[in-house]
């Protein structure tokens, strides 16, 4: 499936906020955003207008879709489905997000990154109730238990991944044992459990007109 393959550190310093996107370099001084934030490009400095309307309710969109790694006909189809479901279809959309297997495994702190953790999934070191997946966008549901495949329990990564995040917290709606390297979806996130700073809702008026 396509992805963006560009620098991503513009991409953050474009929607003026930490996506998190190189893992622990974010936390640190060296990041884009602590460095200089401007939006790239030789008018960047020129770009910070008052946003309305339109722009406010794109710069939003782009800020989940460049979050979880999406592209606009994959976002367009998360979209197309939350708004077919009961309840508030901007949370929904968030939630269905959060519950891509490369997000979780990102949650549960087995990798750095969203993109880290993308690429461990192709490469197979995880598996879902005891079977092995490849695909970043499966959708995990309430109870599905993810676990490191014994041949990547000493992966350097992960491990690495594991150290690194070891004081940052896993989510309320996840459960992880250490030792297993396990993780396990307890619920559906809800909104506060959802740390993203966006207004979902200018995204459901983007799309609805």
């Amino acid at each position: 499936m396509a992805r963006y393959n560009g620098p991503v550190c513009r991409l953050c310093r474009r929607e003026g906020l930490k996506l998190f996107l190189k893992g622990e370099r974010c936390y640190m001084d060296k990041c884009a955003i602590e460095k200089r934030n401007v939006p790239p490009g030789q008018q960047g400095k020129a770009r910070k207008a008052k946003l309305m309307g339109y722009g406010l309710q794109l710069r939003e969109k782009q800020k989940v879709k460049r979050t979880y790694g999406v592209l606009e006909n994959q976002f367009r189809r998360y979209f197309e489905s939350a708004d077919r479901q009961r309840g508030i279809t901007g949370e929904t959309l968030l939630q269905l997000l959060e519950c891509r297997f490369d997000n979780v495994i990102y949650r549960l702190g087995l990798a750095t990154s969203r993109p880290q953790a993308r690429q461990l999934v192709r490469h197979g070191h995880f598996f879902v109730n005891e079977r092995r997946v490849t695909i970043p966008s499966y959708s995990l549901r309430v109870g599905d238990t993810v676990t490191v495949q014994n041949k990547s329990t000493k992966n350097v990564s992960i491990q690495h991944a594991i150290e690194e995040v070891k004081g940052r917290g896993i989510p309320d709606w996840l459960t992880f044992d250490g030792e297993k390297l396990s993780g396990k979806v307890s619920s559906l996130p809800t909104r506060e459990q959802i740390n993203l700073p966006v207004q979902e809702q200018l995204i459901v008026e983007l799309y609805s007109k």
